[in-house]
């Protein structure tokens, strides 16, 4: 049996951080934003699943297994932070990125959901 491992089969999966109440607070984030900021964010995270392990400027470091996947659209910043469990990604927290570094209560945020 043959298993193609070219550029656009994902090495890794992708699932929805989810609460104990059922909320996945990614997806609902990534339904209020525009269908193509949406299209290029989810883009970018196949990319990521396609080639992890990834470095910049795709995919940024936090240390202790957070990353974050970098996307730019029309000069906005869009970040969504994730770690990666067993074979999946697990996207953790999305926002808009509004200044140059990234707010420590977003980084706060995805670390508490890690847990």
């Amino acid at each position: 049996m043959h298993v193609d491992s070219g550029p656009n089969v994902p090495r890794v999966g992708c699932r929805f951080y989810r609460s104990d109440a059922g909320a996945e607070p990614v997806r609902e984030w990534l339904l209020g934003l525009a269908r193509e900021v949406r299209r290029q964010i989810g883009s970018d995270i196949r990319v990521v699943q396609c080639r992890w392990p990834v470095g910049r400027p795709a995919v940024g470091a936090f240390g202790n297994g957070l990353y974050e996947v970098r996307t730019d659209y029309r000069g906005n910043a869009y970040r969504v932070l994730f770690c990666v469990v067993e074979s999946d990604m697990v996207l953790l927290h999305g926002f808009q990125k509004k200044t140059q570094r990234t707010p420590r209560r977003e980084l706060d945020t995805a670390r508490k959901r890690m847990r």
